[in-house]
C-alpha cells in the first residue's frame, strides 16, 4: 500500500547546521523514501552550487512572474533575495509516498501550515550566539557585511523555535543527527501510519 509521504518543515537561523544535518540524514537513509524540496531564489549561486540541484536559480523578473501563476507553495523575501517552493513538484512527491524537506523561514513555514496542517516543522538551533557567529566565518561563503546581517536577525528568526513541532540543538553534529534521524522515523512509527500501511494484517490478528 501506498501512503503519502510526510512533509517536513524544517528551519533554523543561518548557519546553525540546517544543510549539513539534512545532506548527512539523506546520506544515511533510503534516498527513494526521503527528498530535499529544491527550492527557486533569485540570489546568485555560491561556489560548488549546481543549478537545478541546489536551487532553480532564476532572475527577479521570472520569479514575480511564478508568484503572478500562483506557481509557489510558498515564497518569502530574505535579504533582498527571493526565495519559492513549486506547489506542484511537492505535491506530486508527497502522492508518491516521499518525505520532502522544506528548507524554509518560519514565514515560509507559516504559509506552509495554514495550506497544510498536517506538516510537521523542526527547528534547528545553535548552542549559543558566538557558536553561531563562529561557523558563519568558518564557511567562508558570506562577507564580513552580510554575517553581520545574518546575526542581527538571528535573534528573530530563532525567537520562532515554539511555532514548531520538534527542536534540535547543534552542539555536538553526530548527536543531533540521531536526533533527526529518531523524529524521522518515530513520525514513520505513527499509529495512524501504521494501521494504514498493515490493515489486512491487523484485521487478520484482531479476527
Amino acid at each position: 500500500m501506498s501512503l503519502k509521504g510526510t512533509l517536513y518543515i524544517v528551519s533554523a537561523p543561518s548557519g546553525a547546521g540546517k544543510s549539513s544535518l539534512i545532506n548527512a540524514l539523506l546520506n544515511i537513509s533510503d534516498r527513494k523514501q526521503l527528498q530535499v524540496s529544491v527550492s527557486h531564489t533569485t540570489r546568485d549561486p555560491r561556489p560548488g552550487e549546481v543549478n537545478g540541484e541546489h536551487y532553480h536559480f532564476v532572475d527577479q523578473a521570472e520569479f514575480k512572474g511564478m508568484i503572478a501563476d500562483n506557481a509557489f507553495f510558498e515564497w518569502a523575501e530574505v535579504f533582498g533575495n527571493f526565495y519559492g517552493t513549486s506547489r506542484l513538484a511537492i505535491e506530486d512527491s508527497l502522492n508518491q509516498g516521499i518525505d520532502i524537506f522544506l528548507d524554509i523561514d518560519w514565514q515560509g513555514a507559516r504559509q506552509v501550515k495554514a495550506l497544510m496542517p498536517e506538516a510537521k516543522g523542526i527547528f534547528i538551533l545553535p548552542p549559543s550566539r558566538e557558536a553561531l557567529e563562529q561557523r558563519l566565518y568558518q564557511r567562508g561563503q558570506d562577507s564580513e557585511e552580510t554575517i553581520n546581517k545574518r546575526m542581527a536577525q538571528a535573534k528573530s528568526e530563532m525567537s520562532h523555535y515554539d511555532e514548531y513541532d520538534f527542536l534540535i540543538i547543534n552542539d555536538d553534529f553526530d548527536q543531533a543527527l540521531a536526533e533527526f534521524d529518531t523524529i524521522i522515523k518515530g513520525q514513520r512509527l505513527a499509529q495512524t501510519r501504521q494501521s494504514a500501511l498493515h490493515r489486512n494484517m491487523i484485521s487478520e490478528l484482531l479476527a
